[in-house]
C-alpha cells in the first residue's frame, strides 16, 4: 500500500489547528487504498499549539511532530518536514486552510498518472489585499526576468512531490532553500493544478512585508547572478555618462554656454550618480557574499528540540 506523507509547518496558529487537523485527517482517512502520516512542524510556537499536536500525537499514531527550539522560518520548517518524511507521495500544504486540503485526491490522481511535482497555482487569491497581490505578481516577473529557471507564476509551496524528487531535494546541502525554486530547478514532470485560494481560516498571517522581502530576496539571489551582470552594465553606463560630462563641460566652458559656477553641474551630476551606483553595486554584491558566509559556517538551518512518533 502506498503513502502519502502531508508536511505542515505551524508557527503559533492555535485559533485554526484543531480545524486544519480535522480536516486534513477526514480528506486523508477517505483515501482507504492509502496509508498516510501527517508531519507538524512546530516553528517555535508560543501560544499552545504544541500542547495540541502533543494531545493529538497520543491518540493518532499516524500524527508526527518535529519542533524546534525557536522560530527559524517557513522554509527551514518545511525543509526539515521533508527530511523525515516516508511516504511515496508528500504534500506540503500550511495550516491557515487557504490551500483546501478538499484538493488533495484529484492531486493524487494527477500524480498516479506520471506526474511527480503538481504545484498549486492559483487562479484566484480571494482574502488578500490589492498590495499583497500586486507585489506577488512582481516579485515573481522580476524572478523570472532575472532567473535562468522559470519558477511558475502564482503558486506557492502548497503542492505534491513524488518520492524520488523530495530525495533530489533533500540532497542538496543548500542552507538558505527557496524551496518553490528548487522543485522547479530538478526539473522531472510537473503539471500545475489550477485551485482558488481561500481566505485564512483563522488567526493573522505569519508572513509580513518583513518575511516576504526575505523570501523574495532568497528566490533571486538563490537562482540568478543577473543582478552581478545588470550592476556591471551600470558600472560601464556610468563611465558613459561620465565622459559625456567632461565633454560638455569642455565645450560649455569653451563656448561660454551657461552662466552657472563652472564645475557646479558636473560635479553634482558626477557625485550623485556614482555615489547611487556604488550603493546599489554594494548591497548586490553585499547580498551574494552574505549567502556565501552563512554557507561556510556550515550552520544547521534549524535545531530541533523534540521529536514525537518519529524513528530516526
Amino acid at each position: 500500500m502506498k503513502t502519502i506523507s502531508v508536511v505542515i509547518p505551524v508557527y503559533n496558529e492555535n485559533e485554526v489547528i484543531k480545524s486544519s487537523y480535522n480536516i486534513i485527517k477526514k480528506v486523508l482517512e477517505k483515501l482507504t487504498q492509502y496509508d498516510y502520516e501527517i508531519i507538524f512542524v512546530n516553528d517555535g510556537s508560543t501560544d499552545g499549539t504544541l500542547d495540541f499536536l502533543q494531545e493529538i500525537s497520543k491518540e493518532n499514531e499516524k500524527v508526527k511532530i518535529i519542533s524546534f527550539s525557536r522560530n527559524f522560518g517557513h522554509q527551514a520548517a518545511v525543509t526539515a518536514g521533508i527530511q523525515y518524511v516516508t511516504g511515496d507521495a508528500i504534500v506540503i500544504i500550511d495550516a491557515d486552510l487557504q490551500d483546501p486540503p478538499e484538493l488533495l485526491p484529484e492531486m493524487i490522481e494527477l500524480w498516479e498518472k506520471g506526474n511527480e511535482v503538481i504545484y498549486g497555482q492559483r487562479k484566484a487569491r480571494k482574502g488578500e489585499s490589492a498590495f499583497k497581490i500586486l507585489t506577488a505578481k512582481m516579485f515573481y516577473c522580476a524572478l523570472n526576468n532575472l532567473s535562468d529557471v522559470e519558477i511558475p507564476k502564482d503558486t506557492g509551496d502548497f503542492r505534491l512531490v513524488d518520492r524520488k524528487v523530495i530525495d533530489v531535494v533533500n540532497s542538496m546541502p543548500e542552507h538558505n532553500k527557496f524551496l518553490r525554486g528548487l522543485f522547479s530547478w530538478v526539473g522531472f514532470k510537473q503539471k500545475a493544478y489550477l485551485y482558488e485560494r481561500k481566505p485564512r481560516k483563522a488567526g493573522k498571517t505569519k508572513y509580513p512585508f518583513k518575511k516576504m522581502w526575505k523570501l523574495a530576496l532568497d528566490g533571486i539571489f538563490s537562482f540568478s547572478t543577473k543582478p552581478l551582470k545588470i550592476v556591471g552594465g551600470l558600472g560601464f553606463l556610468t563611465i558613459i555618462l561620465s565622459i559625456g560630462i567632461l565633454v560638455y563641460s569642455l565645450i560649455s566652458y569653451a563656448l561660454n554656454l551657461n552662466e552657472l559656477v563652472p564645475g557646479w553641474t558636473s560635479i553634482m551630476v558626477a557625485i550623485t550618480l556614482f555615489s547611487g551606483v556604488q550603493l546599489l553595486s554594494i548591497w548586490v554584491i553585499s547580498e551574494y557574499i552574505a549567502r556565501i558566509y552563512d554557507e561556510t559556517r556550515n550552520r544547521p538551518a534549524y535545531i530541533i528540540d523534540k521529536k514525537i512518533n518519529i524513528k530516526d
